[in-house]
C-alpha cells in the first residue's frame, strides 16, 4: 500500500481513484460527484475554449474543496490532408441520410497552446495531466509554476520513462482496454494489456503508477493495486452515473454492450480510439486508411454526427467505451466512486 499512499500523499484525495476527463461526455457536475466523495475530479479541456474552462473550474471550485485535475491533448496539428478519398467513402451514408454534403469545416480539436496556459494560471488545479505525449518545454514550464502536479499517459514503457525523464509527478498507465483515445505519442500504436503493462512502468519509474483500461469493478481495482498501482483512472464506469453527459442513444448502448462491442476505430477522428460498433462502422469497418489523421477526419462525419443526434440516433456518434463496459452500472457518481475507492484501499466502506 505504500504506492497508494504516495498517491493519497500526492493529491490530498482521499481515495486512490481519479475520475478519467473524457471529452463531451463528462463536465462539472461530475467532477464535482467525485470530488465530493472523495476522489480527484477531472475536466477536459481538449473540447473547451479557455474561457469555458475557467467557466468550468468555478463551477466546481464553487461546490466545495477538493482535487481537481485538468486534461489537455498535446497532439501536432500536420499539413491540412487531402480527403476526397475519404469524402468518397462517406457518400452513400450522405445518401443514406439524405444530409448535403458539408460547405464549411466545423472547428479542429486544437492541441494545448499559450491560451489554454493562461487559463492554466487563472484557475490553479491540482494537477495537470496530458495526453498525446508533452507540450513544448516552455508551456509545460508555465504549467508547472503554477504549482500543478503533472501527470503524463503512457501506453508503452518507453513512453512512461520519456514522461519521467521530463518531470512528471505520476504516471498513467494507460491499457489497450482503455476507451477513448490511445494516448500513444512515440512509436505508434503498439498496444499493450494492463496487467502486462502496470507492473513494467512500476519497476521502470520512480513516481505513482495510475491504472486505466478496463477497470469497472472492485476486482479490477483490487487487481491494479496488487500490480503495483499507487492509484486507478476510472471511465467508462462514470458514463453510466446520473451526472454524466452521455446522450440517451449512448446509455442505451452501454446498458446492453459487451467486451466484443468495445472496438478500436479511426472514423470518428482519425486518430485511434476505442468505443462501441454502430452503424458507420459495420457500414466501413472499424479502420479505415481512407481516414485523414487526428483530428481532421471529424469535419466530413459532423453533419452525419448531428443530422442523426438530431434525431435521437447514436449511428454517427463516437460511442466511447472501453472493454469493462459490461461490468458498469447506472448508479449515482459518489456511489460509484466510493465503492470502487474503497476497493482500493482494501477495506469496507464505513458505515
Amino acid at each position: 500500500m505504500a504506492g497508494v499512499r504516495a498517491f493519497l500523499d500526492l493529491s490530498g484525495a482521499r481515495l486512490p481513484l481519479i475520475q478519467a476527463p473524457m471529452a463531451g461526455f463528462a463536465g462539472a457536475e461530475l467532477a464535482i460527484a467525485a470530488i465530493g466523495a472523495g476522489a480527484v475530479g477531472s475536466l477536459a479541456c481538449a473540447t473547451l475554449s479557455p474561457d469555458a474552462v475557467v467557466e468550468a473550474v468555478a463551477m466546481v471550485r464553487a461546490a466545495g474543496r477538493g482535487p481537481l485535475n485538468l486534461n489537455v491533448f498535446c497532439h501536432r496539428l500536420g499539413p491540412v490532408p487531402d480527403t476526397a478519398a475519404w469524402e468518397a467513402q462517406l457518400a452513400p451514408c450522405y445518401v443514406a441520410e439524405d444530409v448535403p454534403r458539408p460547405t464549411t469545416a466545423p472547428p479542429l480539436r486544437r492541441p494545448f497552446d499559450a491560451a489554454m496556459a493562461e487559463a492554466i494560471e487563472a484557475t490553479r488545479p491540482e494537477f495537470v495531466s496530458f495526453h498525446f505525449g508533452l507540450p513544448e518545454p516552455a508551456l509545460l514550464d508555465r504549467v508547472r509554476a503554477t504549482g500543478a502536479r503533472l501527470i503524463g499517459n503512457a501506453t508503452t514503457v518507453s513512453e512512461a520513462r520519456f514522461l519521467a525523464e521530463r518531470g512528471c509527478d505520476a504516471i498513467i498507465a494507460q491499457g489497450f482496454e482503455a476507451g477513448g483515445h490511445a494516448g500513444h505519442f512515440l512509436d505508434g500504436h503498439k498496444p499493450v494489456g494492463l496487467i502486462a503493462l502496470v507492473p513494467q512502468i512500476v519497476d521502470a519509474v520512480a513516481v505513482p503508477v495510475i491504472a486505466a483500461g478496463g477497470i469497472a469493478d472492485e476486482r479490477g481495482v483490487r487487481a491494479a493495486i496488487m500490480l503495483g498501482a499507487a492509484a486507478v483512472q476510472v471511465g467508462t464506469a462514470f458514463l453510466r452515473t446520473s451526472e454524466s453527459t452521455a446522450s440517451a442513444a449512448h446509455r442505451a448502448a452501454l446498458e446492453s454492450a459487451s467486451a466484443d462491442d468495445s472496438v478500436f476505430t479511426n472514423l470518428f477522428s482519425g486518430g485511434l480510439a476505442r468505443g462501441l460498433r454502430n452503424r458507420l462502422i459495420d457500414a466501413i469497418g472499424s479502420v479505415s486508411a481512407a481516414a485523414p489523421p487526428f483530428p481532421y477526419a471529424s469535419a466530413a462525419v459532423a453533419p452525419l454526427r448531428a443530422h442523426a443526434e438530431s434525431e435521437g440516433r447514436g449511428d454517427y456518434s463516437p460511442l466511447w467505451a472501453g472493454q469493462g463496459v459490461a461490468l458498469a452500472r447506472a448508479e449515482p457518481a459518489a456511489v460509484l466512486t466510493r465503492r470502487l475507492g474503497f476497493a482500493a484501499l482494501a477495506m469496507e466502506e464505513p458505515a
